[in-house]
């Protein structure tokens, strides 16, 4: 009885943490970020919204060195929009719990742009449809080469994203959750290459189910962070994500500093075409990141073990 009244709790507090990201969605209407939201010097930020396939408004925000103009709303489509970070987040998250990553990421050069997933719902993860969102916000700021990345369930929508999108140049997962084989599908047939970092099985990235994907591509590399936890990923996280997320015990700070500048460099590296340098290159000063050779991929017809989640 005890157990089941746990697990019933743990749903609620999901469900929660899920709606309460949601409710965080930037106001479409605002330039500018809240005072506590306080960005790096050197980078601007403004929001705006687009209409996905499906009808749901798509909150966006974009973020880019204060000395470039920010693009505008409506970016025609003969318009070179350059190079892009599409940033997404996790399961029934927010594009605010993406935020420290993205002004770290625009602090060293990139233009990046995060979005909230509008069709996830609580039952229904919609990881195709949300890549598809990831991808219509490329097309909407008229970039010319995109790196496509996200946490968790994010992170399998930036997956979908790169393999269908020829701008593509590669992706980048943040402790990955893979679900319905949908990952490792998009993985055998991914023609670019495939960065990603991981923390320890737990049980909100589903015991590291994420590792089946980088198996089954021929070209990834991953690294990953002993100690880190699920929670480590989001800057900024909150209360919620720890409580219902059984993380290991660690430095949280030192890890989530380290997981932002890995991330950094494995996107500047994507688009710099020196994704085949970057486990190694960022290993030799990781301070406890231990780097993975490239994975072999599997036979299509190997059993790879690995459940939903995200």
């Amino acid at each position: 009885m005890h157990r089941s009244a746990t697990r019933l709790a743990t749903v609620a507090l999901l469900l929660l943490a899920g709606c309460s990201g949601l409710l965080l969605r930037p106001d479409a209407a605002g330039p500018t970020p809240t005072p506590s939201e306080s960005l790096p010097a050197g980078v601007a930020v403004t929001a705006g919204q687009l209409a996905s396939s499906t009808g749901c408004g798509l909150d966006y925000r974009v973020f880019v060195p204060a000395a470039a103009p920010a693009p505008p709303r409506a970016v025609p489509k003969t318009n070179d929009g350059g190079d892009w970070v599409i940033l997404a987040h996790g399961f029934l998250r927010s594009q605010q719990r993406m935020r420290g990553l993205a002004a770290a990421m625009t602090a060293d050069g990139l233009r990046v742009a995060t979005l909230d997933f509008c069709n996830q719902r609580p039952w229904a993860g919609r990881h195709v449809q949300n890549a598809q969102d990831m991808v219509a916000l490329a097309r909407h700021l008229g970039a010319r080469r995109v790196v496509y990345a996200g946490f968790s369930a994010g992170g399998l929508a930036a997956l979908l994203a790169g393999r269908s999108d020829m701008r593509a140049v590669g992706v980048l997962t943040l402790d990955l959750v893979e679900t319905q084989g949908l990952g490792v599908r998009a993985a055998r047939g991914l023609d670019k290459p495939l960065l990603g970092l991981a923390g320890e099985p737990t049980n909100c990235n589903a015991l590291d189910n994420g590792r089946t994907v980088f198996q089954a591509s021929v070209d990834a590399r991953v690294q990953r962070i002993p100690g880190a936890g699920h929670c480590d990923f989001e800057a900024p996280t909150d209360a919620l994500c720890e409580l219902v997320c059984a993380d290991p015990d660690g430095t949280e700070g030192a890890q989530r500093a380290q997981i932002i500048a890995r991330a950094a460099a494995a996107a500047r590296a994507l688009l710099d075409g020196e994704a085949g340098t970057w486990a190694s290159a960022t290993d030799a000063a990781a301070g406890g990141v231990t780097a993975d050779p490239r994975m072999r991929r599997q036979p299509h017809g190997s059993a790879l073990p690995g459940s939903g989640g995200g």
